[in-house]
């Protein structure tokens, strides 16, 4: 009797967060990612119980340490999952840091939720129970198994597992699933993207482009647009720096603790040290964003050439004299007490938790500073509305007048664009059974669907949450 194998789509469908794929093939089931949704209409599914029972499940497999990629597996663990979890070396040592401080962040907005709807005599939309704490989180690490790039892996009798850099953030990876046939041959290769990175950025190398799969799922948060060119990031930021501190304004940037705040401050510092821009306090005030900053260092086998080199040199990458890895909370209260202009850069990076909403708060009806966005702002965050031009905002309950100066800058972004993401998926030297297009917003995932259908004749699918496929 032939063997099944069926592809659950159950997260990152027609929107960008919450990336989760259940592979089943035999009477083995595979989870791809866990992740947790931070867009506000999404985020019961947090709560919501997975489509399977986490003890049916053999093995996790995840991409990379991004909270949409890896931020439920607290839950999946208290819920009853026993297997191994297996990613890059770099990843465990980055989810590791991401899943505490998500923790403890839960767990604090829970406690000030309740004192907030005590006092206001109120219950909200959410319980008001931290999704998970510390002590979860911790649980998860034991489960955990680093997997080099490049070496397949044996899950079960017939399927092999090779992790292939991404590009995207330290340790990211695409996934190459082979499933055997007969005679020792492949059956099925399937490919999930993970999130792509671009190419010819600092830091990190290049993604790994295929020749050959039967399925693909590929992720399209850019799949309907390519990166504007506004220049050369340092121009850009050197000319908001510049003009804030005329100003005696500060400058706030909402930043993802791994990766993008390690760039910035690779910029930043550059400008410092070629005098491009005034040399005022800096400072990353997120503890995980200094944990990965000491991650960077720790794991060469990520960096490409040139930071590689830097690094074995002994030389600094990310900061100056005057810029301050920031990680208590006093520390964090003393920045606001500081007269004159500084560069805080704080997450999270869409602005939906964490110190920025603190800054926020004492910045952001203030015409003076300015609030720079260096990465992508999923649709209903804080930071997509204030993007998005919105006159008034609500943090902490309290809601705030925008009158900061609202500046993007362009070519920063961890994600390949819609050309770049053309580029992956047309490396294929035929055409894959099918194509599946998941982790973007309705029109970018079937604006970039339709392209690969005009420009490879290529069959693809847009899938719905909780989708169901057989592949043969």
């Amino acid at each position: 009797m032939k063997t099944m194998t069926k592809l659950h789509f159950l997260g990152a469908n027609r929107q960008v967060t919450g990336s989760c794929y259940l592979l089943e093939h035999d009477r083995l089931r595979l989870l791809i990612d866990c992740g947790m949704y931070q867009e506000r209409e999404f985020l019961s599914r947090n709560w919501a119980p997975l489509a399977v029972p986490p003890g049916s499940i053999n093995a996790v497999l995840l991409t990379h340490a991004h909270l949409d990629h890896c931020g439920l597996l607290p839950r999946l663990v208290h819920d009853g999952f026993k297997g191994k979890i297996h990613t890059t070396s770099a990843s465990r040592d980055l989810a590791k840091i991401i899943l505490l401080d998500a923790g403890e962040i839960q767990q604090e907005d829970a406690a000030y939720k309740r004192r907030r709807h005590r006092k206001e005599g109120r219950s909200g939309r959410f319980p008001e129970a931290p999704l998970f704490t510390p002590v979860d989180a911790r649980k998860v690490f034991p489960r955990m198994r680093a997997v080099p790039y490049e070496k397949p892996l044996g899950i079960g009798r017939n399927v092999r597992v090779t992790f292939h850099d991404a590009g995207h953030i330290l340790g990211s990876a695409m996934l190459k699933i082979e499933i055997g046939g007969d005679n020792g041959g492949v059956a099925q290769r399937l490919l999930f993207s993970g999130d792509v990175g671009p190419w010819n950025k600092p830091l990190l190398r290049d993604p790994t482009l295929f020749e050959e799969a039967d399925y693909v799922v590929v992720e399209s948060t850019y799949g309907d647009r390519n990166h504007p060119s506004a220049g050369d990031v340092e121009d850009q930021l050197a000319a908001v720096i510049n003009e804030t501190v005329e100003k005696g304004g500060n400058i706030l940037i909402p930043t993802f603790a791994v990766e993008r705040s390690q760039e910035v401050m690779y910029h930043i510092s550059r400008l410092i040290y070629a005098d491009r821009v005034p040399h005022v306090l800096g400072f990353l005030d997120s503890p995980v964003g200094v944990d990965a900053t000491y991650a960077f260092r720790k794991h060469p086998e990520c960096l490409d050439e040139e930071a590689a080199r830097i690094v074995s040199n002994g030389e600094r990458l990310f900061v100056y004299p005057g810029f301050k890895l920031v990680t208590s909370v006093d520390e964090s209260k003393a920045i606001n007490r500081i007269r004159g202009s500084c560069i805080i850069l704080a997450g999270s990076g869409m602005c939906t938790a964490g110190r920025i909403k603190h800054h926020l708060t004492r910045n952001i009806d203030r015409p003076e500073s300015a609030i720079v966005f260096v990465g992508y702002q999923a649709h209903g965050t804080l930071g997509r509305q204030i993007l998005d031009g919105a006159h008034k905002v609500r943090i902490h309950g309290r809601e705030f007048p925008v009158r900061a100066r609202i500046v993007q800058i362009h070519g920063l972004s961890g994600h390949a664009d819609q050309g770049e993401l053309l580029r992956w998926v047309g490396n294929l030297q035929k055409p894959p059974r099918k194509v599946f297009v998941t982790h973007g917003e309705e029109q970018a995932a079937m604006t970039l669907a339709e392209e690969i259908r005009k420009r490879f004749d290529f069959e693809t699918n847009v899938p719905q949450y909780r989708d169901e496929v057989h592949l043969d």
